[in-house]
């Protein structure tokens, strides 16, 4: 484990904080992270809590290079207890604090992504940057912050626009996964990591997708997420769909008992059947994201596609749910009416 050096990346959190958030000075910057609670303390692995400690010490840092950078702006520190899980909302008075900004960095473990208090926030006119397992090292030279965002924005754009105008999307892989829906009368959408040009915009950071919203009840087929594509997930897990919801869902070891556990398959409590619900396709476009075991940036790496479960209607959609997981697929096919838009994780 290392921990974040302040000389390393400094000059990438001042990059991200003009480019990514177009900060300007007087604007007002909160940065959240959330802190292990007691269970967390008790049951997660050490290299879990490690991994979890490293983030406040970063946000902390960020905060301390935005005050040099920015001497006229108010920037806040602001430590929160982890929620448990991604998707699930934060304490009420987090919440409310992110609403009362201009700039917000959710740099945190469970992501805020999904979750009522970054949409008020974005309503609110907040510039929001949603960070779920963001580490040090994407900062540094190289990583996947240090690209030019403009090439970035123009990929996700020309893969937007072909999903807009597209009604069936075939994804396949040698892995196993083979999977279709439709995507009739659902935008296309962008995360291309520069958040401060239009109104109530807000993305992932390292950022670089196209993404959109499965018509619900459409999925069908099988999904499979190959051992070292998930944190901790050391055997394929495959999923199987039918009329857009998990009917099935087979190894992983014990990350595959964690979301057995999770979408409860023989219990119709509609709570646990917005988890199984087949939430977003999307399509990376970060040439220097490669980790393939850390989600935010995994999703992110060109060539690759991503599937995802759960929540929806934080982006568009129209299930609400407390889950919201992606699956990333290497060495993929993406068809999208008989078109071919990338073969072998290639672009066509």
């Amino acid at each position: 484990m290392s921990w974040p050096n302040k000389e390393v990346i400094t000059p990438g959190v001042i990059n991200m904080l003009r480019v990514n958030m177009s900060m300007e000075p007087g604007d007002k910057l909160l940065v959240v992270s959330d802190v292990p609670q007691f269970n967390e303390w008790q049951q997660d692995p050490l290299s879990v809590l490690q991994e979890a400690l490293q983030r406040p010490v970063l946000a902390r840092m960020i905060c301390e290079i935005a005050r040099e950078e920015f001497p006229g702006s108010e920037v806040i520190f602001r430590p929160f207890p982890s929620t448990g899980g991604h998707g699930t909302e934060p304490d009420p008075e987090t919440a409310e604090q992110m609403r009362h900004t201009d700039v917000l960095l959710c740099l945190t473990s469970y992501s805020l992504s999904h979750t009522d208090a970054r949409q008020n926030a974005t309503h609110a006119g907040v510039r929001v940057a949603s960070m779920p397992s963001f580490t040090h090292q994407m900062l540094a030279p190289g990583g996947p912050m240090a690209v030019d965002y403009n090439q970035v924005a123009a990929d996700c754009r020309r893969f937007a626009d072909i999903l807009t105008a597209g009604d069936e999307v075939i994804v396949r892989a040698p892995h196993g996964t083979n999977l279709r829906f439709s995507i009739h009368g659902r935008p296309g959408q962008v995360d291309d990591g520069l958040y401060g040009q239009d109104p109530e915009c807000w993305g992932n950071l390292p950022a670089g997708e196209a993404f959109v919203i499965p018509l619900e009840g459409t999925g069908e087929g099988v999904l499979v997420a190959p051992a070292g594509w998930y944190p901790d997930l050391e055997e394929d897990m495959a999923f199987t769909f039918e009329r857009g919801q998990v009917v099935n869902l087979i190894g992983g070891g014990k990350v595959g008992d964690y979301f057995r556990k999770l979408i409860n398959l023989g219990n119709d409590d509609p709570f646990y059947k917005t988890r199984r619900n087949l939430a977003e396709l999307g399509i990376g476009t970060n040439p220097n994201a490669v980790r393939p075991d850390n989600v935010l940036e995994a999703e992110k790496i060109l060539g690759t596609v991503h599937v995802a479960i759960g929540d929806n209607i934080h982006m568009g959609g129209a299930v609400e749910s407390d889950l919201h997981d992606d699956f990333v697929q290497p060495d993929v096919d993406l068809i999208v009416d008989g078109r071919q838009l990338i073969k072998g994780s290639k672009w066509v």
